[in-house]
């Protein structure tokens, strides 16, 4: 193996590294699932096995209804996509991390989003109604009206967001479960060809 392909190695387990450290640090355990007192009457079903296995169907469901939960719900979101995934059969840990797409941090960013987002759609420029324009001269009315167009434009995108963007996290982790899945193979065939090759020559 050449000195770039080791370190183009060494540089990828670094990163699966971090990112499995972030993951592991960020998502709740089954402990603290157990122990929250709201979960306490599907606290068995919480903690089933197989709400907590990485697999082909478990991890889009529970990305796509984290996704939900963060945009759709302003507070409980965690325990909201929980309760969402029992049924659906979704990894529970995946969905609570993945609520946390939108938090403080990320808030101004979601808020512009969702306003342009509900802007575009409504058009509100275009399809002012003729009592505000005939009222338009009164500063208060006008204060009222652009508060009024932003605060729904950004609701309405916040409504756009929540079913828009379940589906696009559902296709996307579709897509990346099945390129790990596929390297891992790939992975397999190198390990096993090297050593059939390894015994091929010791013979």
């Amino acid at each position: 193996m050449s000195a770039s392909q080791s370190g183009e190695a060494s540089f990828a387990r670094r990163s699966g590294a971090w990112a499995s450290d972030v993951i592991r640090k960020n998502t709740p355990t089954r402990e603290q699932m157990a122990e929250n007192r709201f979960l306490a009457p599907v606290a068995h079903r919480v903690l089933s096995p197989e709400l907590w296995r990485f697999t082909r169907r478990s991890v889009p469901r529970g990305v796509a209804l984290g996704l939900f939960a963060a945009f759709i719900f302003p507070l409980g979101q965690i325990l909201i996509s929980t309760f969402l995934a029992l049924p659906a059969r979704a990894n529970v840990p995946l969905a609570a991390l993945v609520t946390f797409v939108t938090n403080p941090f990320t808030l101004p960013f979601w808020l512009v989003v969702a306003n342009r987002t509900g802007d575009f759609v409504l058009h509100f420029g275009a399809a002012a109604p003729a009592v505000v324009s005939a009222k338009a001269g009164s500063t208060a009315w006008a204060i009222f009206a652009d508060a009024y167009e932003v605060a729904g434009a950004t609701l309405v995108g916040y409504l756009i967001l929540s079913f828009v963007a379940p589906v696009i996290g559902y296709v996307l982790s579709v897509w990346v479960w099945r390129a790990v899945v596929s390297r891992k193979r790939a992975r397999r065939l190198k390990a096993m060809e090297a050593r059939l090759d390894q015994r091929l020559g010791a013979q």
